[in-house]
């Protein structure tokens, strides 16, 4: 009887196998979650509204938004090329941020009165920053701006006279007329932004991943505009911003820059909280965008675009999960950790909704394996 010749099989190859198992169905019974499902899941974020007015951000621009790859892609702060004006210590290899840039720190710098009358407690905007950016922030002395016949001036006083750097000081005050204007009639003046911008530039110190200068004064870019909330040079690292408009007790013409009334109907401690929580929210979406994170068009998230003040006063404080991840990608900080000390903060300030909705957060990612 003829023996049988057995005819072993080949090999097989990684290839052959992922051709194979390509299309392996899933177990009986188990149903793949609908995208509505995958984004219930995250928890407590809800989709970008839609417009209301013809001045919203979406009812103006088509923004395309930024992936959180996109953002792996184009944030500079990830490059393992040095930034450049950069004149600070680096690390190529650095997988953060602060690993990059091991002395790198924010800067915040007032220009202008910050005193009690305004209710704006400047320590206060520098914890929230630094507890939300998870990066170091620290306050510079300020710049003093004085109001002399229809001009502003920017004033330094000896000790805040250091070059970019810190390497050399003056002795003597320097003073530095801005661009700005003024009406006769309302006694009201804006400052133009761009030279404010310049003056910075040359204030940045050289440990600076970025400075803000942060006023109470009003602000304009060209004569076209009622006002600005402020403006940044990104390749430089700063930016100006205003919190004049954030005060509840004023109110303002939709035509006339220079149109401005004061209302005292609102109590001081309410009053307090929403200049805080309005200039929180602004100093952190603006030190964001310098941080690489673009207008997000994913989720109601802080980092939504405004197209007027309403806008900007009804979104949210926090990141939705797009941007949270870039953010901690790009710092390295621990997710709850940052959400408890968030927390804490709201709670010491009386910011009940913001403090109900962390809480809530961290309840539910405590509770995920």
């Amino acid at each position: 009887m003829d023996s049988k010749i057995s005819i072993m099989p080949k090999s097989k190859t990684l290839e052959s196998v992922k051709k194979e198992t390509r299309f392996l169905p899933y177990a009986r019974g188990f149903k793949r979650p609908t995208e509505r499902i995958q984004i219930s899941a995250i928890g407590f974020f809800s989709d970008i509204p839609r417009p209301t007015s013809i001045d919203d951000w979406l009812a103006q621009y088509a923004e395309e938004g930024q992936t959180y790859c996109q953002f792996l892609e184009e944030c500079p702060w990830l490059s393992r090329r040095k930034r450049k004006y950069m004149n600070q210590t680096f690390f190529s290899g650095g997988k953060t941020i602060l690993e990059k840039y091991p002395n790198g720190k924010i800067y915040l710098l007032p220009l202008g009165d910050f005193s009690g009358k305004h209710c704006v407690n400047f320590q206060d905007l520098q914890k929230y920053a630094e507890i939300y950016l998870g990066i170091p922030v620290v306050a510079l002395p300020g710049i003093k701006l004085e109001i002399k016949e229809r001009k502003v001036v920017w004033v330094e006083e000896p000790e805040n006279n250091s070059v970019a750097g810190g390497s050399r000081s003056s002795t003597r005050t320097r003073k530095h007329t801005l661009n700005s204007r003024y009406n006769e009639k309302t006694k009201h003046y804006q400052i133009c932004v761009d030279q404010a911008l310049l003056q910075l530039r040359s204030k940045i110190p050289s440990d600076a991943i970025c400075m803000i200068g942060l006023t109470m004064s009003d602000l304009y870019g060209d004569e076209t505009d009622l006002f600005v909330a402020g403006m940044a040079a990104g390749n430089h690292r700063v930016a100006v911003f205003s919190f004049y408009r954030y005060d509840p007790i004023f109110t303002f013409s939709p035509e006339n820059w220079f149109d401005v009334w004061r209302e005292n109907n609102i109590p001081l401690e309410e009053r307090k909280r929403l200049i805080l929580q309005r200039s929180c929210k602004l100093l952190v979406h603006e030190i964001s965008h310098l941080l690489g994170i673009d207008h997000c068009v994913f989720f109601d998230c802080c980092m939504n675009g405004s197209g007027h003040l309403e806008e900007d006063y009804r979104q949210p404080i926090h990141l939705c999960p797009v941007d949270l991840h870039k953010l901690q990608k790009l710092v390295g900080f621990n997710v709850i950790d940052r959400y408890k000390k968030l927390s804490e903060f709201y709670k010491e300030h009386g910011m009940t909704c913001e403090f109900d909705w962390v809480t809530k957060r961290i309840d539910y990612l405590m509770k995920q394996p």
